[in-house]
């Protein structure tokens, strides 16, 4: 039983006309009674009795009329609500973002979305880096939005930008009054740390160990919110990306650029390599990729 042969039979049953039904259709009659008879025979019986004068419907024909209309309807709704998925008048999307981005750059990114397709529900899951990848693996989300991550097997990367790391250091620290710090500056103060296996705290150790600086930690914590606190409260300092900047100063401390090495570290769009993004995620790719830029420290 196919939709063309439910619209033919609901046509004749309707008008009780081959000849009107044809007209509705755009069918010739070889054609629309080629097409009955085949519903007829897929079913095993007449639906229609046919005589030079009328068209009549069996008991079975009488039968079908109610659930063709509810079937068609049924299909006509499925059809037009994947249209309006694939035209972007309609859809859902879910994306992984670490807390530092989904805090500072989604909003505004969201924002010229929402304003391009207004319809499209977006669930945004702000999760350490580590579980982006992780969902994104495992196809709980479409996107992710992290750091380059160290293995990307399954998985496509899209850069977005180029974040360094800065300096936190206590408001009434010397340190806070000075335009920038090296590593060797901050390193003899005592350091707060995100605890391992932080991708952040893995990437620090291993560019610093490239430049012969060992990365001695004295406070360590899972949560930036923490290290934050414990750094706008005196108790040492810290280096984050330069996009936690806005949470650092909300928290209290200061941030200042860090060189002697600088070290950078790409943030971007991650995705199954293997699954094709729905038209809704890949509508909001494109808007990630024209409207993210590099966050811009405030002044401290």
């Amino acid at each position: 039983m196919t939709v063309k042969q439910l619209r033919a039979f609901l046509a004749v049953a309707q008008t009780l006309s081959f000849t009107r039904a044809c007209e509705r259709l755009h069918l010739s009659q070889p054609a629309l009674s080629l097409t009955i008879k085949g519903l007829e025979d897929s079913l095993g019986g007449p639906l229609l009795i046919r005589s030079t004068r009328r068209v009549s419907l069996t008991s079975e024909g009488e039968a079908l009329v109610p659930l063709a209309k509810r079937l068609l309807a049924d299909w006509d709704n499925t059809e037009e609500r994947l249209r309006q998925h694939f035209t972007l008048e309609l859809g859902r999307v879910a994306i992984g973002a670490m807390p530092s981005f989904a805090c500072n750059l989604l909003p505004d990114a969201l924002m010229a979305f929402r304003a391009r397709f207004p319809r499209i529900n977006v669930t945004v899951h702000d999760v350490i880096n580590e579980d982006v990848i992780e969902m994104v693996r495992r196809e709980r989300v479409e996107l992710g939005i992290a750091f380059a991550p160290e293995a990307t097997d399954g998985l496509a990367f899209t850069p977005l930008f180029s974040d360094r790391f800065v300096a936190v250091v206590p408001p009434s620290s010397p340190l806070a009054n000075e335009a920038s710090l090296s590593w060797t500056a901050l390193l003899d103060q005592d350091l707060i740390a995100l605890q391992r296996p932080s991708m952040v705290r893995r990437l620090l150790e291993q560019e610093l160990a490239s430049q012969d600086i060992v990365l001695s930690v004295s406070f360590e914590s899972h949560q930036l919110s923490t290290v934050g606190r414990m750094v706008a409260s005196g108790l040492g300092v810290s280096a984050v990306p330069s996009l936690c900047t806005p949470q650092m100063h909300a928290l209290g401390a200061r941030c200042l650029p860090l060189d002697g090495p600088v070290i950078t570290h790409e943030v971007g769009l991650i995705s199954h390599q293997d699954r094709k993004l729905s038209v809704a995620a890949q509508a909001l790719a494109e808007v990630l990729v024209t409207t993210v830029s590099a966050p811009v420290p405030d002044s401290p």
